[in-house]
């Protein structure tokens, strides 16, 4: 298994349907802490304030502790140069689009803009009641739990433990996953399904992989044709600076 930037400079280039699938390790260069692992929240935190049978039976408790865990440092991060570059490819026409398991809404703000959120978003907020949508910046979070014009509790639109994947991103993303032919895998361990089949669904579709990680993930034997065992942002600038980008 290779790991020359060239290989993937040229797999990148000649590909018709580039797709980039990306995890919590793009996010921790902006100082956004990953959910397990070292450094991990869940070494914090109880994740059952965010397990969907305990918001709806006590919504005020859930909403104090989503608060100290998500409406800070993510509100608060920017993008990082592995965003940056991953929105430029985009723009050159070498990747049609990102799947991303995070949730900080990072790779909009650098710019890309075919974005598959396939576990929901933090910007966004929807009433358990109606249904109305409202936008992050325009809800009072110090209101616990905030609540909508009709009275019902406000939900984070992002995925809770419990709930199943925005249909429409699964859709979305499941497409775009079997119509790659190169999909660059980028600060994911693979291990939260069913997001982690989704680079599988790629291979099977005959997509060459690109795997970029820190240490080998459940990809990296299984799928992965070039690997990169270094952080996603020392990835982008050399890729950046070798595709003149």
């Amino acid at each position: 298994m290779k790991s020359d930037i060239q290989t993937a400079v040229q797999l990148i280039k000649n590909a018709e349907y580039g797709v980039v699938f990306s995890g919590a390790g793009v996010s921790v260069e902006s100082g956004i802490a990953p959910f397990t692992g070292a450094g991990g929240l869940w070494n914090r935190y109880d994740p059952k304030y965010i397990e969907i049978n305990f918001f709806e039976n006590n919504p005020a408790e859930s909403w104090r502790e989503m608060k100290k865990i998500f409406f800070t440092d993510m509100d608060e991060a920017s993008p990082n140069k592995a965003h940056e570059v991953i929105a430029k490819l985009e723009e050159k026409g070498f990747v049609k689009g990102v799947i991303t398991q995070n949730i900080d809404g990072l790779h909009q703000r650098a710019g890309s803009k075919n974005v598959q959120e396939f576990h929901g978003t933090i910007h966004t907020l929807s009433c358990v009641n109606c249904g109305r949508k409202y936008r992050l910046e325009d809800v009072n979070v110090e209101q616990v739990p905030p609540r909508c014009f009709c009275g019902g509790v406000l939900k984070p639109d992002f995925v809770f433990y419990g709930e199943g994947i925005p249909p429409l991103a699964y859709e979305k993303s499941l497409e775009m996953a079997q119509n790659a032919d190169v999909m660059i895998i980028v600060g994911t361990a693979g291990q939260v399904m069913p997001a982690c089949s989704l680079p599988l669904t790629a291979k099977q579709f005959g997509a060459k992989i690109i795997e970029v990680n820190p240490l080998p993930s459940a990809f990296t034997d299984a799928v992965t044709d070039v690997y990169f065992p270094e952080k996603a942002g020392e990835f982008f600038a050399r890729l950046e600076k070798e595709m003149k980008l």
